[in-house]
């Protein structure tokens, strides 16, 4: 076999032995059976999620004249994630991640507002003990000098009665 030759048609090949089938892919076969054709690329690298493209699907003779294959192509969905029809605004675990999130919003808003009232109030506790505190020295300056006063008095007071007796 030269090095540089053009791929071989297909041969037709009896059915493989069936494959177990794994949770991310789907096992979907048609009404009428589809006959296999044996190529020499068959090495495709899948990955994990990965279904059969399109691609895929002319390397099996879908696109030459030779095809044979009969059902639908156009197969919806592609394994457990790859659904067409999957609205994944209305996925529940996204619409509980939603409703999860403006919960937390609202709890915060309503903690921002707690935080701004207690800062508020600690404002007017502190304006009030000042004004206590100005009016009590207040209170003591007019005590020191009442004191003062009195004391003033007495001394006036005690040269006082030394006449009768």
């Amino acid at each position: 076999m030269p090095l540089f030759k053009s791929h071989p048609e297909p041969e037709p090949v009896a059915e493989p032995p069936a494959r177990k089938g794994s949770i991310f892919s789907r096992n979907h076969r048609s009404a009428s059976p589809e006959p296999v054709y044996n190529t020499t690329n068959n090495n495709h690298n899948r990955g994990f999620f990965s279904r059969r493209r399109s691609s895929d699907d002319s390397s099996l003779g879908q696109g030459s004249g030779n095809s044979v294959r009969s059902g639908t192509s156009n197969r919806a969905g592609g394994g457990f994630f790859g659904g067409n029809n999957f609205n994944v605004h209305k996925d529940p675990t996204v619409l509980a991640a939603r409703e999860k999130l403006s919960i937390a919003e609202k709890a915060e808003a309503e903690a921002d507002r707690a935080l701004l009232a207690a800062r508020a109030m600690v404002r007017e506790a502190k304006d009030h003990v000042r004004f206590l505190e100005r009016e009590a020295a207040e209170e003591h300056k007019r005590a020191k000098a009442k004191q003062a006063v009195a004391n003033d008095v007495s001394r006036s007071a005690a040269g006082l009665g030394r006449h009768g007796q």
